[in-house]
């Protein structure tokens, strides 16, 4: 975790006076705050805004001691991070002013439209490397001017500008100000800080105190301010932490007493240990490892020791959730339920749901329902209305989805229209229409005038069928009778013929004669429009006495009483003839009337037919054309032509049918890629054959069909158009700079567009033309991919202007063009060696290794750059040299001692020069140690010395290594390893064996070879000697104590210890030890009769050694006087 920065108070910032109270800002407004770390500003901590309105919270942070770019982050709560949520509602910007030196980043929070679920706490978290700073504020959204006046008058205002609390219950308030009994003033702080955390909510709700997020903030700062000194802890806990949910913490602080026995407490309760927490004591330091974090464990702890405590706080974060499927749009009409679904990355993730911008709870009264099903969340509209058209989105701390819909009104279908009838007297007359929806209902009207029912008239209404019923028919009965659903601008019309009946009483002839009725079906003289799949009769009324004999013929074939004959269009052969009361087109007779009957209209009955009537007294024929009209074909060749960001244009081919009728227009529909669901595009009619459908997503993949529409009705759907993806081309390349200027050549460099979008980014093009000119010159052949380019073949002298376009899939952007033109030529530049870091002090390499050294230079025209070694030209043979127009490379393939030295190098353009030096050192291993030698031999101990190589390498020694092996076994064994003297003393020997010693020099290198020499048994015979004597003490009796010396010799020495001049016997009191030629004599708890000479002797057979003390014994009491 970064460390947290230390509060630091801003320069000219003035102590407020005590009980002086600080102006209230506006609502809204900035409010000043103490700054700290590595803000310069900070939000207001606590801001009203009014629903409705726009609100900018800015932050600014100072980087001037910082080593990386700050990251800011903005949250909501502790763990909702806002940068996932940028759109519309919420905007996020960052600027830095590069122009100037002042390092100082301005970030920028933008909530558009506030609305009610825009308050809470917020927190804004800045972190750069080991540094981290944070800053809360708080938003509350007020949307009516009554409670902010009752705010007003309601909220308390303290000395510390750090938030508004109410500070008594809304019954306190009396509005005609009644007189109030004066109470003694309680200071609510100063019960809340000596409270402990179990009882604040029993405070606060006792001085009416709501806003406990507010108070707990306030405490807090408070217990900063005044810092009390602990004498239980060495180091506290860290003010805060943070873990991922999920994972593992460690909360740890020392405390003074390793013996002391800590209790942890969570929000005030106290923890027992388990799996999850585990507690630990390692001396001073206390842990406190909580596993497998989640949202619960997000508290505050306490470490308590007796009184004292200290105290964090844990914020889990949760991980962010993706959106796995997106949502699909929606296309419904009114009533009909609509199921919103996505799919999440985990189970039991948090799902926001928002209606544009407003979010959508689970209220009782609500018409949204809310599902999850492990992974999948359902937002459900159980009937949608019109007021539901819009833009759904879904929200979680990682993703963002949205959907459209949208919502038409129910169009009615007629399936079944009413037919007109001719009805004689006394007879039954029934009109009978279908339509789409069974719920829908109507009223029947005779010429305008609404039909009631009676005994005589009945309408009834069965399912889809609607029927108006009329018995003993009579004249006044005949009329236009029209059916009128309820709420459609629909209406369904027919016409009731009343055939009247004539009796002759005398009997005659009269020639036939046809009666045709030029109303109902015929839209012109003689011509009868018929829908496909619908049916055509025609009752055409005969008289003539005696009756007449009626023939129906299709172009040249019969359709008579008897028989019908049907001649099929595609065909040259006659079907078979059908009798007239069966077939599908067929002949049906009544007295004094022909009926024409077609049941189910197809495109191949369409023809003209004649009807011929005869009897004695002559005959009498007309002629009908039959037009059949039907839905057009579906149109053709549907496919995308360009697009745009959000947009893509659509083109096809008209229907090779248009079903008889003329064509109305078109209707367009499309999905995303791999959905179901189609979305319709337009509801009314579109007459041209290019549509531009937009409002789409860039970087989806989309299909298009279309509708063909007449009078008809409406197409098949066309086949669908081939994926496409709206993508749009970038914007223009920024930061367009030149670089460098040749006589011939330019130099152009830029950065990459601030938005590239789905579309990516294929590359760079370079125009250029000269000034005065609109031709302008493309300078690459292909795409350039890198952010530079050098245009080169420019004439001398001309000032040309440049231009630099980014290349997408979608086409080319607007270009970035140089303000001013450039002049071509090439321009002075004093020359200046770059000399790489590593190269101004030694150069160090081995003998073998290959050395290759770029000195990157700079200088116009072309600088001459020339390498001497050690004041003289460089020898070709030994040392390569490559020159180019930015560097020079000096390289040597195997290095040896004789490239060792000074190189410089030499920079001229006419008669300016620059110079740099380079010391080479080449290096090997050293020569071996000089005159090894064992100087002296003790006990078990021998004395050895050496002189350094004559030959360092090159280098200087780094140490020398020294090995010993016994003749016996001759096996080698390190006594030591750089060694930075000459000498060395290897011990534990065996005494009586004879050793060779073997020594290496080192340097940077390695080891040299070695050098050897012997030492024999003979030569480590010696004398007793004692090397430490004993040193006169004085003691305190009663105080255990001991005297030591030290003492070398061979063979090895018998000690014997003495008290002025008596040997030291077996008694208890005294313990003697030799460890490796040190003597020591401990004395328990000696008394004043133990002082005295003490004396120690080594003897062996070439000789002795004594050594002797005196131990002075003190009473307690003159110990403590002199202490």
């Amino acid at each position: 975790m970064p460390e947290p920065v230390p509060a630091a108070k801003p320069e000219g910032e003035a102590d407020p006076q005590p009980g002086q109270d600080e102006p209230l800002p506006a609502d809204g407004e900035s409010r000043s705050t103490e700054l700290t770390g590595l803000f310069l500003e900070k939000p207001p901590e606590n801001v009203v805004a009014v629903a409705g309105s726009d609100i900018t919270f800015i932050a600014k942070v100072d980087s001037s001691t910082l080593t990386r770019k700050p990251a800011m982050k903005w949250l909501k709560g502790k763990w909702l991070d806002l940068g996932s949520k940028a759109g519309k509602h919420m905007q996020f910007k960052e600027t830095y002013d590069r122009n100037t030196k002042v390092c100082i980043y301005t970030y920028e929070m933008k909530i558009i439209k506030v609305v009610p679920g825009d308050a809470g706490g917020y927190r804004c978290e800045v972190t750069s490397k080991d540094k981290c700073d944070s800053s809360t504020f708080e938003i509350s959204v007020e949307g009516d001017t009554q409670y902010d006046c009752f705010r007003e008058k309601t909220t308390f205002r303290f000395s510390t500008p750090i938030t508004y609390i109410f500070l008594f219950p809304f019954s306190l308030i009396d509005r005609k100000k009644k007189p109030v009994k004066e109470e003694p003033e309680i200071d609510v702080w100063e019960l809340l800080k000596n409270a402990h955390p179990s009882e604040y909510e029993k405070i606060a709700f006792e001085y009416g105190i709501t806003d406990l997020r507010g108070m707990l903030k306030r405490l807090k700062k408070m217990k900063v301010v005044e810092p009390k000194h602990s004498e239980a802890f060495l180091k506290r806990l860290d003010s805060c932490y943070s873990v991922e949910k999920g994972k593992k913490i460690v909360l740890k602080c020392e405390v003074v007493d390793p013996d002391v026995q800590v209790k942890w407490l969570k929000n005030g309760q106290e923890i027992k240990p388990s799996a999850k927490y585990v507690m630990e004591a390692n001396g001073n330091v206390r842990t406190l490892t909580i596993n497998r974090t989640t949202l619960a464990d997000d508290a505050a702890y306490e470490c308590v020791v007796g009184e004292d405590k200290c105290f964090t706080e844990v914020f889990v974060k949760e991980p962010p959730v993706t959106i796995t499927k997106l949502m699909d749009d929606y296309h419904v009409v009114v009533g009909e339920r609509v199921e919103f679904e996505i799919e999440v990355s985990e189970e039991g993730a948090h799902v926001m749901w928002y209606f544009e911008d407003i979010e959508l709870h689970k209220d009782k009264d609500s018409k949204y329902r809310f599902k999850k099903d492990g992974k999948k969340h359902t937002l459900i509209i159980q009937e949608a209305t019109l007021d539901d058209i819009g833009m759904y989105h879904a929200w979680t701390n990682g993703g963002h989805t949205k959907g459209e819909l949208e919502v038409e009104e129910k169009e009615l279908e007629v399936l079944q229209d009413i037919a007109d009838l001719t009805v004689r007297a006394t007879d039954q007359a029934m009109f009978k229409c279908e339509v789409s929806d069974d719920k829908v209902t109507g009223k029947w009207y005779k010429d305008g005038v609404e039909v009631l029912p009676s005994e005589r008239i009945k309408m009834t209404h069965i399912g889809r069928f609607h029927r108006l019923i009329i018995d003993d028919v009579k004249p006044n009965d005949a009329g236009d009778y029209t059916f009128v659903p309820d709420g459609y601008a629909l209406s369904l019309s027919a016409k009731l013929n009343f055939l009247e009946i004539k009796i002759d009483y005398v009997p005659r002839q009269d020639p036939p004669k046809i009666h045709l009725d030029t109303t109902g079906n015929m839209v012109s003289q003689n011509t009868v429009i018929v829908v496909a799949g619908n049916k055509l009769r025609l009752d055409v009324e005969i008289t003539g006495e005696p009756a007449p004999t009626v023939v129906w013929s299709k172009g040249e074939k019969r359709l008579s009483l008897m028989s019908l004959v049907r001649k099929c269009p595609f065909c040259k052969e006659d079907t078979s003839p059908v009798t007239d009361t069966e077939g599908r087109v067929r002949v049906e007779s009544r007295k004094d009337l022909s009926c024409f009957v077609i049941e189910g209209a197809e495109r191949e009955d369409e023809g003209n037919y004649t009807i011929c009537v005869t009897n004695p007294a002559g005959e009498d024929k007309a002629m009908l054309f039959v037009k059949i009209v039907d839905v057009p074909d579906p149109p053709e060749n549907v496919k995308c032509t360009s697009v745009g960001e959000d947009c893509g244009t659509i083109v096809w081919d008209p229907p090779v049918f248009d079903g008889g009728a003329p064509l109305k227009g078109y209707l367009m529909e499309r999905k995303k890629k791999g959905s179901s669901r189609w979305t319709k595009l337009n509801f009314d009619v579109y007459e041209s054959t290019t549509y531009e459908a937009k409002r789409m997503i860039e970087g989806v993949m989309y299909e298009m069909r279309v509708y063909a529409v007449n009078s008809i009705g409406m197409s098949p759907p066309s086949l669908s158009s081939k994926p496409f993806m709206p993508i749009a081309p970038t914007s223009e390349p920024t930061r367009l700079t030149v670089h460098d200027v040749t006589d011939s050549t330019c130099t152009l460099k830029w950065l990459a567009p601030e938005k590239i979008g789905a579309g990516g980014l294929d590359g760079y093009v370079i125009e250029y033309c000269k000034e005065g000119d609109t031709e302008w010159v493309v300078a690459n052949n292909e795409l350039c991919e890198r952010q530079g380019f050098v245009v080169r073949g420019l004439p001398v002298g001309e000032k040309i202007n440049f231009r630099v376009v980014a290349v997408n899939i979608a086409g080319r952007s607007l270009p970035a063009i140089l303000q001013q033109p450039v002049t071509i030529r090439e321009i002075m530049e004093y020359p200046k060696i770059r000399l790489p870091r590593e190269l101004r002090t030694k150069y160090i390499r081995k003998v073998g290794d290959k050395i290759n050294l770029t000195i990157p230079f700079q200088g116009k025209p072309r600088p001459v750059a020339t390498w001497y070694k050690d004041g003289q030209p460089i020898d070709a043979k030994m040392v390569n040299v490559r020159n180019s127009n930015v560097d020079t490379i000096l390289f040597i393939r195997s290095a040896e001692r004789e490239h060792s030295g000074k190189y410089e190098l030499v920079l001229q353009i006419e008669n300016m020069e620059d110079r740099a030096t380079v010391e080479i050192r080449i290096v090997e291993k050293p020569g071996p140690p000089v005159n090894v030698k064992v100087t002296e031999v003790w006990g078990f101990n021998a004395a050895l010395e050496w002189q350094p190589p004559t030959d360092d390498g090159n280098c200087e020694i780094t140490g020398y290594t020294i090995q010993k092996a016994d003749m016996k076994t001759k096996e080698w064994f390190t006594v030591y390893e750089h060694n930075r003297r000459t000498n060395c003393t290897a011990s534990d020997l065996i005494m009586g064996n004879e050793y060779m010693f073997r020594v290496y020099s080192e340097n940077l290198c390695g080891q040299s070879e070695d050098i050897m020499c012997h030492i024999s048994a003979q030569d480590m015979s010696c004398v007793p000697k004692f090397t430490q004597p004993l040193v006169d003490r004085s003691v305190v009796a009663g105080y255990s104590t001991a005297i030591s010396c030290a003492v070398r010799g061979f063979p090895r020495p018998k000690i014997v210890w003495m008290k002025n001049k008596m040997i030291i016997g077996g008694d208890p009191k005294y313990l003697m030890q030799n460890n490796q030629g040190v003597l020591t004599l401990n004395i328990r708890k000696p008394s004043t009769f133990d002082g005295g000479k003490y004396s120690c002797m080594a003897v062996n057979d070439l000789g002795k050694d004594e050594v002797e003390c005196r131990l002075d014994i003190r009473s307690k009491n003159e110990g403590e006087e002199r202490g």
